[in-house]
């Protein structure tokens, strides 16, 4: 028998048995339509994650107070909640002085309830300096960023984003506005520009900005710094300028030993090859996941054509007793376990896709995220490269059961 004519006999019985083949069809739909989807899932949230961290700025460096013990990644010891006060004003300044580095903005958190004349709210405050906008790609949308002179006089002004403007504020220009915190008054100069959900997980746009002098002195009452951010000058390597910070911070805390650094120096490059390893971890177990469901559609494959093949036996007998042969009735139901799972391969991709832009429309939309679409095509070869070896695998069993049915006894069978 042809190949041709195996399809097509595999095509009657497929229509034949509607329902059977449509069970069979939605279990490789759902399989195929999960990988689709969590690998395209895994792909987005790569690119939002490692998005966030590239908008961080360019050419971004950061000193975190504590050593790190382990290799490049090991998380310092102020990481683990420790509180270490290494990082002083006098390394800020020995680091304005090195020529690599284009600018220089230490940091210190917190968190407070801030009081105006409509509103009070709990939210984060980060005090830095001048330099923190630029080296922070921070854009100022209404107002202006508080100056050098504002940071040494201890001017209490503030750049808030335009979530808490709004929320302190309502419909009122915040710009002149003041608001209370934590005892201390604030003069609001500037409003951001929206930025979301950064890469440390806090909300942008519901942060207020102050001088940092104002808040380790009058708000946090602390002399050092929980971290100091840095910008390499366009005309060096990043590496070389974390070479050149980590020898001024040495030679700033006297320290001859490199095993017992008090600080920690990483680059975003580091931190982007860091996440790019966690996010492509995510997405390979999300997928693995995704294939677990493929492989139990295709023991469901195997199991309705097994049913498939009991009830069939007359017909497998009467086919063999007119001469076809154990090739043409294993090409028979081998071909209609294919054609069902490639049926199944198709809509699950066009499934999975639809999904895809469902779920990008509601996080857009109507959750107000900064989602992206992605459909990595590795999704949609994969998809069907097992949709195909699913069909293939799982139907051998059934048609070489088939096929090997005596016609004498498949013709007795009740």
């Amino acid at each position: 028998m042809q190949n041709r004519d195996s399809i097509k006999t595999a095509v009657k019985g497929i229509i034949h048995g509607k329902l059977r083949s449509l069970l069979t069809i939605l279990g490789i739909v759902i399989g195929i339509g999960s990988v689709i989807l969590l690998m395209s899932i895994g792909d987005s949230a790569k690119q939002v994650i490692l998005g966030q961290v590239q908008g961080v700025g360019s050419n971004l460096l950061f000193a975190v107070p504590g050593g790190s013990s382990g290799g490049r990644f090991s998380a310092p010891a102020s990481s683990q909640g420790v509180v270490i006060k290494t990082l002083v004003q006098g390394d800020v300044d020995s680091l304005k002085r090195e020529p690599t580095i284009l600018a220089v903005a230490p940091l210190v958190t917190g968190q407070g309830r801030v009081i105006s004349e409509l509103n009070d709210v709990q939210t984060t405050f980060i005090g830095s300096n001048e330099d923190f906008f630029a080296v922070r790609n921070l854009v100022i949308d209404r107002g202006y960023k508080f100056t050098r002179e504002d940071v040494d006089s201890l001017i209490q002004v503030a750049i808030i984003g335009p979530t808490i403007a709004e929320t302190l504020f309502g419909e009122m220009d915040p710009i002149g506005k003041t608001f209370r915190m934590k005892n201390t008054t604030f003069r609001v100069v500037g409003i951001s520009e929206k930025k979301g959900v950064g890469p440390l997980g806090i909300d942008e746009d519901s942060m207020i900005i102050i001088p940092v002098t104002v808040a380790q002195k009058k708000i946090l009452g602390t002399d050092y710094y929980n971290l100091i951010l840095m910008q390499a000058g366009d005309s060096y390597d990043v590496n070389f300028v974390k070479e050149r910070a980590v020898s001024v911070l040495r030679q700033n805390h006297r320290i001859t030993d490199p095993n017992k650094d008090d600080f920690t120096i990483h680059t975003q490059q580091e931190s982007l090859e860091l996440l790019g390893s966690i996010t492509s971890i995510m997405t390979i177990f999300l997928t693995a996941i995704a294939c677990i469901s493929l492989v139990v559609g295709g023991i469901g494959i195997m199991n309705i054509m097994l049913v498939s093949v009991i009830e069939r036996t007359k017909e497998i007998g009467l086919r063999k007793a007119v001469g076809a042969t154990n090739k043409d009735i294993l090409q028979q139901f081998l071909w209609e376990s294919v054609i069902l799972t490639g049926v199944g391969g198709i809509i699950g991709i066009i499934s999975g896709i639809l999904f895809n832009a469902v779920i990008y429309f509601v996080l857009i939309y109507i959750v107000k995220t900064n989602w992206v679409f992605s459909l990595p095509p590795s999704a949609i070869g994969i998809a069907f490269v097992v949709s195909t070896l699913t069909g293939v695998a799982f139907g051998i069993y059934p048609a070489r059961e088939a096929a090997r049915k005596s016609p004498i006894e498949s013709l007795r069978y009740e």
